[in-house]
Order: structure tokens, then C-alpha cells, then sequence
């Protein structure tokens, strides 16, 4: 496993695969990998002839409140996940190296990043897509992988390298959940017992509006009623959102169809939670 730390040597060897006909996989991360990271990792050695993991925690993407300084790091750690996942490379850039002195150019998106986190977060979506777009140019993969718990960011990166014709392959993969059905994040390591256990009440709302839509209930304002209620049961939760929208316009609904997807942003404690369903798909825990 090769571990490249500068973006030109990450390019001329991207350069060198594809002359010799191999076909690129990309998983983009910020590290401190948790089976989440895995399985795009596993579904990407898969579907490619070199598998490309990138570590890289993205100063651009973080608020001036939010917490780039103590994002939980440990590459040691995700250099030996990565090996046994069957990395080929794993490029991890420094900050400067990817943002040199003089950086002043940005990828932005425009109807999709203005609602749901961008709204709470304004700037994110603009270092989300600026830093996958200098991924996409130096890696230069047939493949990247994203989960799907980041809904807005996978249907934002989609957008992007569509109307860029960059030629890349954008595979959205299942949410990864613990036993009790939390969706995998590196932030859930923040959480305390109690604000952990209050956690479930993300996923726990989703099931209950997909029984409830299930049952036949199709306005959207009754089922995010019912999500409301049941999450402002805990003590430490503050909700966001909680927003039913289209799965590629990301618009709100008033009547559910097979096309609308649950979302949720919903601070316990001080830690920003995200999750999403949806509801016309069975959800597997």
C-alpha cells in the first residue's frame, strides 16, 4: 500500500494507472474511519483495479463555531483499516499542500446547497465541493464512492460532476447503523452515555413514519408531526430539521411518494447529528 502525501506525485500516478488501462476507485475521507468508511472501501476494491483512499480533514467545510481543531483523528489507525480493506493508495495531503499560499478559487452549486445543512451551515457546501473537485483532479477516478447518510452532500457532489462533465462514476452506498441503529458517524464519539442513548431518537422517529407510511399516511406534515414529537422527548435534542423533501430536487413535499426521503439534522448535547430514510424503502437495522 502506497501512501502519497503530495497531490502532483498523486496525480502523475494517477496518470500512470489509467495509461495502463486501470480503472480508478476513489473513497474521499476525513478519516478516523469507522465501518461506514469500510464498506465504501470494501464495495470500491470491488469495483475498481486500484482502490484510492484520500485523508484529509477540509478546513473549508467547518464554521467558525464548529469543531475543525478537535475533529477526532487517528491516522495510524486508518492506515492499518485501510491495508486490510485492500488499499492500494491512500493519499493524505496537508493543508497546504492542498490549499497553497494564494489559494483563491471555489466550486460552488447553486439551488441545492442554499436549504437543509447549508442553510444551518453557510460556506460548508462551497469547501465540501471545492475540495472534492481538487480530489476529483488529482486522483482523476473512474469511481467515487460517498454514503448516503450525507444525503445532501452526495446529491450536491452528483450535481457537480454532471454539470462539469468530469466523466466520474458518483456511487451513493447504504447507511451503515450500530446494533441499535444509530447511523455510523465520527462524531458520535462526542456523545456521553446518556446523549448516546438519546441519539436513537433519530432512527426511532424515521421507524415510526415509515410504519405510519406504510399504514397510509401520506401528508407529509402528519408524519413530520410524529417525528417532532418524538424526538423533542429527549431532554438534551434540539431539532434543526426535520424536513421531507424530493430525493434529487431535495424540495419539500406535501404528500409522500415513492421520491420523498426523510431528513434529519438534530443536535444532542453539542454534537450535530444527521440521518435520513426513504420512506417507500424497507429500513434494515
Amino acid at each position: 500500500m502506497q501512501i502519497i502525501t503530495s497531490p502532483a506525485k498523486m496525480q502523475a500516478e494517477a496518470e500512470r494507472l489509467r495509461a495502463a488501462g486501470k480503472r480508478i476507485a476513489l473513497v474521499p475521507t476525513m478519516g478516523y474511519l469507522h465501518e461506514g468508511h469500510l464498506s465504501l472501501l470494501r464495495a470500491g476494491r470491488s469495483d475498481g483495479d486500484t482502490l484510492v483512499l484520500s485523508i484529509f480533514v477540509n478546513p473549508l467545510q467547518f464554521g467558525e463555531n464548529e469543531d475543525f481543531s478537535v475533529y477526532p483523528r487517528d491516522p495510524e489507525r486508518d492506515l492499518e483499516l485501510a491495508r486490510d480493506c485492500g488499499a492500494d493508495i491512500v493519499f493524505m495531503p496537508s493543508e497546504a499542500e492542498l490549499y497553497p499560499e494564494g489559494f483563491r478559487t471555489y466550486v460552488e452549486v447553486e439551488g441545492l446547497t442554499d436549504t437543509l445543512c447549508g442553510r444551518s451551515r453557510p460556506g460548508h457546501f462551497r469547501g465540501v465541493t471545492t475540495v472534492v473537485c481538487k480530489l476529483f483532479n488529482i486522483v482523476k477516478p473512474h469511481l467515487a464512492l460517498f454514503g448516503k447518510k450525507d444525503f445532501q452532500q452526495l446529491a450536491v457532489i452528483s450535481c457537480m460532476a454532471a454539470d462539469l462533465d468530469m466523466g466520474i462514476e458518483i456511487k451513493g452506498m447504504p447507511i451503515v447503523r450500530e446494533m441499535d441503529g444509530v447511523a455510523m458517524s465520527s462524531r458520535n464519539v462526542y456523545l456521553d452515555l446518556e446523549e448516546r442513548r438519546q441519539a436513537r431518537s433519530l432512527v426511532e422517529s424515521i421507524q415510526l413514519a415509515r410504519a405510519m407510511y406504510k399504514e397510509g399516511e401520506k401528508q407529509a406534515g402528519v408524519l413530520l408531526d410524529r417525528v417532532r414529537t418524538r424526538i423533542a422527548m429527549e431532554t438534551s435534542a434540539r431539532i434543526d430539521y426535520a424536513r421531507i423533501c424530493h430525493k434529487d430536487t431535495l424540495r419539500d413535499m406535501d404528500l409522500v411518494t415513492e421520491d420523498s426521503v426523510l431528513l434529519l439534522a438534530v443536535i444532542i448535547g453539542k454534537v450535530r447529528l444527521i440521518d435520513n430514510h426513504q420512506l417507500s424503502m424497507e429500513l434494515k437495522i
